[in-house]
């Protein structure tokens, strides 16, 4: 029996949709908290290389229909921005932080949300915590001066004051700087939908591509355009990688997919080298942990990053939770990614 498998897919909507209220799975932009008032601060979110905070990449909402100690449950993922931090084949650099909640909780009414604008706009994480202005996450400080703005770190009180504040502190008008986050989307997700196929051609000219993307570090992003959909077997024969072919040919048909979610299942692997061992245990309970989704490198391509040849970049993420999914006492628990990238050396094996 095959797996079922969900793959996600980045598509814009409006911002009122990705708010706490209505549990959403989304990507950029600041975190839709689960728990309004237990929110991370920056020593869960500090990057292990520049001890700066990590920045919200994306969220699943994932809830364990069977235990309803999870009825609510969100699953966060962060990386850090400075490329000088995005090591290969070193999870350094990114968080995974899980939320749960019971159905019955002092945030959200028992009942399913509403899809409408105005439903419920009460519910906001400024009510029962202060954030940071630049990044959403706890705020230990704020200005100075108008005492009204919220800083998690100094680093993000320099960014917003260069960026703008100094022009509005003390006035009524608040500092909206978007552009140090990652471009926003909805994340939908739908049931895979994959056919094995019978043959594959060949193409020297699209294996090429292929290693001109590799050489120009171009390649964690696997850009779909055509003529980058390579020629598979001629690419597993020159490359020696078999694991890289198969994945290839199971996201053909859908080469927009940024999520692969597979609860208990095995990640789709980018490269037969750099797969792990063994995964640490839950910190919190010790059971074991299992795999649960992979971001894929296809949503390096809806970051918008300035400067893609010298930025951050994966092959895949694959992220690890709890098996148990135990009750979180810090109310948002570490879990843990294995980061697997597309390495140079692939090419000359």
């Amino acid at each position: 029996m095959k797996d079922i498998i969900d793959i996600g897919f980045a598509e814009e909507c409006e911002p009122w949709r990705l708010e706490s209220r209505f549990f959403p799975s989304k990507i950029g932009g600041k975190p839709a908290w689960l728990d309004l008032q237990n929110i991370p601060n920056t020593e869960q979110l500090q990057c292990n290389y520049c001890k700066n905070p990590c920045i919200f990449l994306c969220q699943i909402y994932a809830p364990y229909e069977e235990d309803p100690k999870a009825f609510h449950r969100t699953i966060y993922v962060f990386i850090c921005k400075n490329p000088d931090c995005c090591k290969e084949n070193s999870n350094g650099n990114i968080k995974v932080l899980r939320s749960q909640l019971q159905r019955s909780n002092k945030f959200y009414p028992p009942d399913p949300p509403i899809e409408e604008k105005n439903w419920r706009t009460d519910i906001i994480c400024d009510k029962w915590s202060k954030n940071c202005t630049i990044c959403g996450i706890y705020s230990s400080s704020h200005c100075g001066k108008c005492k009204k703005v919220n800083y998690c770190c100094r680093m993000h009180q320099i960014l917003d004051w260069k960026n703008g504040h100094k022009d509005v502190c003390g006035s009524e008008n608040s500092t909206i700087y978007s552009q140090f986050l990652f471009p926003e989307y909805e994340l939908v997700i739908e049931r895979e939908r994959y056919e094995p196929e019978n043959k594959t051609d060949t193409s020297e000219q699209e294996m090429k591509t292929f290693q001109n993307l590799i050489e120009s570090g171009q390649a964690g992003s696997l850009q779909t355009e055509k003529n980058v959909d390579s020629d598979l077997l001629q690419m597993a024969s020159e490359i020696e990688d078999k694991t890289f072919l198969k994945f290839q040919k199971r996201v053909k048909s859908e080469p927009d997919q940024v999520i692969r979610y597979n609860r208990g299942g095995s990640p789709l692997y980018i490269s037969s080298s750099h797969q792990p061992a063994e995964i640490p245990n839950c910190e919190i309970c010790g059971e074991i942990r299992q795999f649960e989704f992979q971001v894929m490198p296809q949503l390096i391509n809806y970051l918008k990053l300035e400067d893609v040849l010298n930025s951050i970049d994966w092959g895949i993420l694959a992220i690890y939770t709890c098996k148990n999914s135990c009750i979180p006492q810090s109310k948002y628990v570490k879990e843990f990614a294995w980061k697997q990238d597309i390495t140079k050396e692939i090419i000359t094996q």
